[in-house]
């Protein structure tokens, strides 16, 4: 698979991320946070499970320790983030989260340089500079007062830079990428269980008054992006996945505005275009780089 295929692979799942904010907000209405989670994972880990045990057959070697060891941290940090954005859903708009979420497009390139000591391609800072004011324009310019929820949704976007970076390094070494799918999957769903049986009440009424967003969140937000997310990650690198990936702050500004009647200014369309031209930006210019003939 080339970069460029690898990179549209991701903004399909930032596409589908996109509606994923509207679905989880809504679901808010009859689930807890928890059970949310709880049940859009077990959907994911079900769909994703017969195609992980094809992969799982088809390799020679039996897992490493150390491939067991990080898919579980991976699939800790995915609980983690999806957590700390789910509660800040309650107290802050679908607009606001995909704002704040999309900090990891600044955030990875930073990590990628004091933890693993990887330094980006040049073009990766201004691009990533130039999508965040994209996504900030996207909510008008201005965060509407910091809630409890936006703290939440930061913590969201720092975990989730953790995620995409741990994904990244796993997927360099690994040939599994839909075993690791299935174990965050798994990891998520066990863990969300516990703690909405310990915390949140609920009912077959619950369930089946959010049956259309947990059917949404957990075969495609969760089981599909996040498997496109993996496998994408292959093949371009952390910093340049989250450019990509940041592009779910435009899908949910849209979808916020087309179906919770969320304001899009007419700045946000300013926004739009930054991201549209920051995802170009670091698609070409290493490609320019590339092929420029070198001087003798």
């Amino acid at each position: 698979m080339s970069r460029f295929q690898a990179n549209l692979m991701l903004l399909l799942a930032a596409a589908i991320w996109g509606g994923g904010f509207v679905a989880q907000s809504t679901a808010m209405a009859h689930l807890g946070a928890n059970w949310f989670n709880a049940i859009r994972f077990g959907l994911a880990f079900a769909s994703v499970l017969p195609f992980a045990l094809m992969e799982s057959r088809k390799s020679h070697k039996p897992m490493t320790r150390r491939e067991i060891i990080g898919f579980a941290l991976i699939g800790l940090s995915l609980f983690a983030a999806q957590t700390a954005q789910q509660f800040g859903l309650k107290t802050t708009t679908v607009t606001n989260a995909s704002f704040l979420t999309g900090l990891y497009v600044v955030i990875v390139p930073v990590l990628s340089v004091l933890v693993l000591n990887v330094r980006p391609h040049w073009v990766v800072w201004p691009s990533a500079l130039m999508a965040l004011f994209g996504i900030l324009l996207l909510n008008g310019g201005s965060l509407s007062g910091m809630a409890e929820g936006d703290l939440l949704t930061i913590l969201c976007a720092a975990l989730f830079s953790v995620q995409i970076l741990m994904t990244g390094r796993m997927m360099i070494t690994t040939p599994r990428p839909l075993t690791l799918a299935g174990i965050q999957f798994l990891i998520c769903a066990i863990l969300g269980t516990m703690a909405g049986a310990a915390l949140e009440p609920i009912s077959l009424a619950d369930i089946h008054a959010s049956l259309t967003q947990v059917l949404y969140g957990g075969l495609f937000s969760s089981g599909f992006a996040f498997s496109l997310q993996i496998i994408g990650q292959r093949y371009t690198s952390a910093s340049q996945a989250a450019i990509f990936m940041s592009s779910e702050a435009l899908f949910g500004a849209l979808l916020g505005a087309l179906i919770l009647h969320e304001t899009l200014p007419v700045i946000g369309y300013v926004g739009c275009a930054l991201l549209f031209l920051a995802m170009l930006t670091v698609e070409l210019v290493p490609e320019l780089y590339k092929n420029r003939p070198v001087e003798t």
